[in-house]
């Protein structure tokens, strides 16, 4: 009568000797550094320069957007509507013709 649950409580350790192992090893969060490139470089001069200075450098560095290809100026217009309607992005909506004509000037197809 004995050897049936013996048997059980055997089979059930064995079983579960995985999980057990599992919560003896805890997970540990270590913080880590992280260098990023510097992002301090303003926009080269240009017309709206003020204007892509003052609303576009809060979410991107000035080298992310000139590493862009090059857009016919429709397409620039599409991205900063699309970053001032869809993103959310904190542009002041009357320098968004100013931010188009530089990205226009600037990286638009020749």
């Amino acid at each position: 009568m004995v050897r049936v649950p013996l048997t059980i409580a055997c089979a059930m350790s064995v079983a579960l000797a995985p999980f057990g192992a599992q919560t003896q090893s805890r997970l540990s969060l270590e913080s880590v550094n992280v260098d990023l490139p510097p992002g301090d470089d303003l926009f080269p001069d240009g017309p709206g320069v003020d204007a892509i200075n003052n609303n576009c450098l809060a979410c991107h560095s000035a080298d992310m957007v000139l590493s862009q290809p090059p857009f016919p100026r429709a397409q620039w217009d599409a991205v900063a509507h699309k970053m001032l309607t869809a993103y959310k992005a904190p542009i002041d909506p009357k320098d968004v013709n100013a931010i188009v004509d530089y990205l226009a000037s600037v990286k638009g197809v020749k």
